[in-house]
């Protein structure tokens, strides 16, 4: 399926909306731009995500439970889904989040880009 800018902005648009810890399906994705059938399409735009811890295509998953693909890998795509819901509760205990924050740091870490000189 040959998809439009138009149809990968509304994808993407919708990935921005999904709230930290939570997840959704490529399904549901494609149901709510309207294209409910086209949730193989929402993986191939997900897939070519220019900024995936900006917009956060690890929120989306697959109808059955799997995590799927992730441009960092899916152990990663699975430990940040995980520090999320980490976080996410931490707030809602009415906690600082500063432990939670030295986490993010060190997992950050992990991606630093080495550029070659």
């Amino acid at each position: 399926m040959k998809y439009s800018r138009t149809f990968e902005a509304a994808v993407l648009n919708e990935v921005l909306k999904i709230p930290l810890g939570c997840t959704r399906t490529y399904q549901w994705i494609a149901r709510k731009i309207g294209h409910p059938r086209a949730y193989r399409a929402v993986g191939s735009v997900l897939r070519k995500n220019p900024v995936p811890l900006l917009i956060p295509c690890h929120r989306v998953v697959k109808s059955d439970g799997d995590v799927g693909e992730y441009a960092l890998g899916s152990r990663r795509k699975k430990e940040l889904l995980l520090l999320e819901q980490r976080i996410q509760k931490t707030l809602r205990q009415g906690k600082r989040l500063s432990g939670a924050l030295s986490e993010v740091f060190r997992w950050g870490r992990k991606f630093e880009v080495r550029v070659k000189k």
